[in-house]
């Protein structure tokens, strides 16, 4: 395994990172228009992080990076995945406050973007909304905000483990 690791094409390891997070979305798109879970403004960022992550990996398969490009998109893809799991963490202490703390609903995002900069538009998207602290849909007694944790922990554990794995081979030859 660790032979086929090291001989697969980084261009190969960059598309199972896009079909991921592209699986992500398709998830994401399934709930939402199949299940009815309309997603709240936080749910709205961290989609787009994973669009931003999947057009990363996109463009790096595409672009097939030797040693510099290999870390610069893990750096993009691990930012991405760190400003993710921060969203991911702000939207799951919002869920566990108590009833009387949630913050009030606000108005929907048509409207912020039509009538607030975006500056503002952002705070307030960070800052949620009643409808964020709504539990949902469950997989293993975790809610959508914690997968979302749990999958941006993933994708920039793989696009870090793509920059290394060359690094990895070359210190064991030495």
């Amino acid at each position: 395994m660790c032979k086929l690791w090291q001989n697969i094409s980084n261009r190969w390891l960059y598309l199972a990172g896009a079909l991921y997070a592209s699986g992500l979305m398709g998830f994401g798109l399934f709930l939402q228009y199949v299940k009815h879970q309309d997603p709240c403004p936080l749910c709205m960022v961290q989609r787009v992080i994973f669009i931003a992550i999947l057009a990363i990996f996109v463009l790096a398969a595409l672009h097939g990076p030797k040693r510099v490009g290999e870390r610069v998109y893990a750096v993009l893809i691990g930012i991405l995945s760190l400003s993710g799991i921060g969203v991911a963490a702000r939207h799951i202490w919002i869920q566990n406050l108590p009833k009387d703390q949630v913050p009030a609903c606000g108005p929907g995002l048509d409207y912020m973007l039509e009538t607030m900069p975006m500056a503002e538009v952002l705070k307030q998207l960070m800052h949620g909304s009643g409808e964020c602290a709504e539990k949902g849909w469950l997989f293993l007694t975790l809610g959508i905000p914690e997968w979302s944790l749990l999958c941006y922990l993933v994708l920039g554990a793989w696009a870090a483990a793509i920059a290394l794995r060359k690094l990895g081979r070359q210190t064991l030859i030495s």
